[in-house]
């Protein structure tokens, strides 16, 4: 079956543009979900065979009008990628309801809202669905709560929707990712935090936008066919070292 056509949500940056370039590489058209409008069009205006959307995913009714306008524009859905996200990072005592319902709205309730609006759409063309989560939603870690938890619900998540929809021949799954070299990233970790990463990783580096997007690209085709109700990560080895401390790897 040819995979002609996909839809990435928050794809106006970071790996939901790389995964957009991807797909459009294996020459699919492309339907580029962001809320961030001005960027989303910046980005969009630069390649060709996509359709720009402007959407807050934490928001039922415009996940609504997206998913009208995206099947009206491919007619059919063959990947959707659920990738937007928002990050809010401090002590778990200072983590206000109000901060924790703005995360859990875009990271978990977006997944939701956004596979619900497209799911007839995608057992239609037994299409595949990629969540991302994230290294954080395997291992906890300082600072993160609110976000750490909605991830580790996108896992679980995943697992309900591909035991539930593979009989319509939809395929789930998703990627943690762990550090990635991103702009943002790089532009609040300190040389301190750079070098822990490097220490806790085997690899020893962080990864790229790219490559986190050759992952999510594969479960989407034919080629993981076989694939479903998985979690990868993406992390240079992070997730396997545990709680290990990079010294007693020597």
């Amino acid at each position: 079956m040819t995979r002609s056509t996909a839809i990435v949500t928050g794809a106006a940056r970071g790996i939901g543009l790389a995964t957009t370039d991807l797909f459009l590489a294996e020459g699919r058209r492309v339907v580029m979900v962001d809320r961030d409008a001005d960027e989303l069009a910046a980005v969009a205006e630069a390649r060709t065979n996509v359709l720009p959307v402007t959407c807050d995913v934490s928001d039922p009714a415009a996940v609504a009008a997206m998913a009208e306008a995206a099947l009206t524009d491919l007619g059919e859905v063959h990947a959707l990628v659920n990738n937007a996200g928002v990050a809010d990072f401090g002590p778990i005592d200072d983590c206000s309801f109000d901060t924790w319902r703005r995360v859990m709205a875009t990271n978990l309730d977006g997944v939701f809202l956004c596979s619900q609006a497209l799911a007839p759409a995608l057992k239609a063309a037994k299409g595949a669905v990629v969540n991302i989560a994230s290294i954080s939603g395997l291992r906890a870690s300082t600072l993160r709560v609110a976000y750490g938890t909605s991830k580790a619900a996108v896992i679980h998540l995943t697992q309900q929707q591909a035991a539930e929809w593979g009989e319509h021949g939809v395929r789930v799954n998703c990627v943690c990712p762990g550090p990635v070299r991103t702009k943002l990233a790089m532009a609040v970790h300190t040389q301190d935090i750079i070098d822990a990463y490097h220490d806790a990783i085997p690899l020893n580096r962080y990864g790229s936008e790219r490559e986190i997007a050759e992952v999510i690209a594969f479960l989407c085709s034919d080629r993981a066919s076989y694939v479903t109700g998985q979690h990868i990560a993406a992390d240079g080895g992070f997730e396997s070292t545990g709680v290990g401390l990079p010294a007693l790897r020597k």
